[in-house]
């Protein structure tokens, strides 16, 4: 979502689901699903009809990577973590214990430094690319 973000804020105006849909290679209704916790968040705005499409809310400048994590209804940051298949076995256990609790502090760390990260930020730095 990130990047479709930065690409509304880009395009300017209004973006309907379907070219949203394209940028993702998805279906229109799934876009809209994923767009109305953002909206609920304050982060977009919508208009239906003949001319309508979504639009950002606020300047990409005032908007963090933390926010809309946050309004996607926070996922797991990590695309990594322990499993829990055998919880008699003690090799488990040690493993889900120590790993457990690095990857929560890892989490944590990545959750608070995305509260200085902006969608502003982002974009600048793809133009650079």
């Amino acid at each position: 979502m990130l990047h479709v973000l930065i690409h509304m804020d880009k395009r300017g105006g209004k973006t309907t689901s379907e070219t949203i849909a394209l940028m993702l290679g998805t279906n229109p209704v799934v876009v809209r699903r994923t767009m109305a916790p953002l909206k609920q968040a304050g982060l977009v705005t919508s208009d239906g009809g003949a001319g309508g499409g979504w639009s950002l809310a606020r300047a990409i400048n005032g908007v963090t990577v933390r926010e809309v994590y946050e309004a996607l209804g926070s996922p797991s940051a990590l695309a990594i973590n322990v499993a829990v298949d055998h919880k008699t076995c003690p090799v488990e256990q040690a493993v889900v214990a120590k790993l457990g609790a690095v990857f929560q502090d890892t989490e944590k760390f990545m959750l608070e430094r995305m509260r200085d990260v902006t969608l502003g930020t982002l974009a600048e730095d793809a133009d650079q690319i």
